[in-house]
């Protein structure tokens, strides 16, 4: 038996692809409003592949609910946010989830932390729980570190074919966690220690947060010189050895955003470079709205309700908003979240903001500036409506929008 605790964008597919391979799976999370709406046979949020999936767990019997049941393994992929204040991570959810777990499981069982946590925090917060338990480790219970790594929009492909690294005490444990995940895994599965493996996801994310940040650094300058980012960008790429990364509006999702401030948070003295990146990062939709202000200015333009903000989400068609650079850009404004432009997202059915517009036709009719945070498929294919329209193109999608 597996029981999957928390079942949001890591662990539902993850509970799911489970079953699928004839895993015997339960799936635990503390919200009700949730957990009943799967039991009813609807999914959460919207995924590629991600309704064939359900169905076929479902098939194998998969079961939901809001118990922590008794089970010979655990996989807990629950938030692990970061305090914005000390940049340091907030591992109150895992070490929740923890004690709940601690309560029910047999002995012998393995505990797997799939959610991603700064280096040294299992031995600094959950290690403790267990000494403090009638529990004995690597007897009673195994503590495992396996990192997600999987990417909205293409969830389902990655979880069966991305290299996955597990971290744990003995080696033994090591290769139990190995055969589970080998039953949908197609990719290498690494065994190590589990400090190796903390750093490890983090490393990896502030490998791409560090090289987002240069192209957005690139984009301040050549906006200061008057230059096109994008052609030096494109002519620069030629070169055999370089890879620069298209810049954008700022950095969303609860990976990129979030994880590189864990190492600044435990390593200030020795993350220069990192904290800077994260800073440009962070600057860029302070950006947008100096280009929305002077494009507003130039046009003559004092009415900020003809400004319309497309895209929420984070990240080109899917439905995630968290941490989305659309999002900072509101929290920036100031007043309640979202004053005063108003914004549409195809991909996000629920009003999430005030000023949030439902149709897409009137969304673009009473907009006399179209800013374009979030290239989704629709707005490509749409384009035809934007011609007559003052747009602000982050992202370099069309030839006849300004730039950042």
């Amino acid at each position: 038996m597996i029981n999957v605790i928390g079942l949001g964008y890591i662990g539902l597919p993850t509970s799911l692809i489970l079953a699928a391979n004839n895993n015997k799976v339960v799936g635990t999370d503390y919200n009700m409003e949730l957990v009943s709406k799967l039991n009813r046979k609807e999914l959460t949020f919207e995924e590629n592949g991600l309704e064939d999936l359900f169905n076929e767990a479902i098939s194998k019997d998969i079961k939901f609910t809001n118990e922590y049941i008794a089970s010979d393994v655990y996989i807990v992929t629950v938030p692990t946010p970061y305090d914005k204040l000390n940049k340091k991570i907030d591992p109150s959810y895992v070490i929740s989830a923890t004690k709940e777990i601690l309560k029910v499981c047999k002995k012998d069982t393995i505990l797997i932390i799939e959610s991603t946590v700064s280096p040294g925090t299992i031995d600094k917060f959950i290690r403790p729980l267990i000494k403090d338990s009638n529990l004995e480790l690597n007897k009673d219970i195994h503590l495992v570190h396996a990192p997600e790594r999987i990417l909205p929009g293409q969830m389902i492909y990655e979880l069966e074919n991305n290299s996955r690294t597990i971290g744990a005490d003995l080696p033994e444990i090591a290769e139990k966690v190995k055969t589970i995940y080998k039953t949908f895994c197609k990719g290498e599965i690494i065994c190590t220690d589990i400090r190796t493996a903390e750093m490890s996801k983090v490393v990896e994310n502030t490998f791409r947060a560090v090289n987002i940040a240069f192209a957005n650094e690139l984009t301040k300058i050549a906006r200061y010189d008057n230059l096109d980012v994008h052609e030096i960008i494109r002519i620069s790429n030629m070169h055999p050895r370089v890879n620069i990364l298209n810049p954008g509006p700022g950095v969303g999702g609860h990976c990129i955003p979030v994880d590189p401030w864990f190492l600044v948070g435990d390593y200030p003295r020795l993350t220069k470079l990192i904290s800077a990146a994260l800073e440009v990062n962070e600057s860029m939709p302070d950006l947008v709205l100096n280009r929305i202000t002077d494009i507003m200015k130039d046009h003559g333009i004092t009415d900020k309700s003809k400004v319309g903000i497309y895209g929420l989400s984070y990240k080109q068609d899917v439905d995630d908003y968290r941490e989305s650079p659309t999002v900072q850009m509101f929290e920036k404004m100031g007043e309640h979240f979202a004053e005063p432009f108003r914004v549409y997202d195809p991909m996000i059915h629920n009003r999430v903001v005030q000023s949030q517009i439902m149709d897409f036709d009137s969304f673009i009719n009473d907009s006399e500036i179209v800013v374009v945070m979030v290239p989704h498929s629709q707005i490509k294919s749409q384009q035809d409506k934007l011609k007559n329209k003052l747009v602000l193109d982050p992202h370099n999608i069309f030839d006849f929008s300004y730039k950042l």
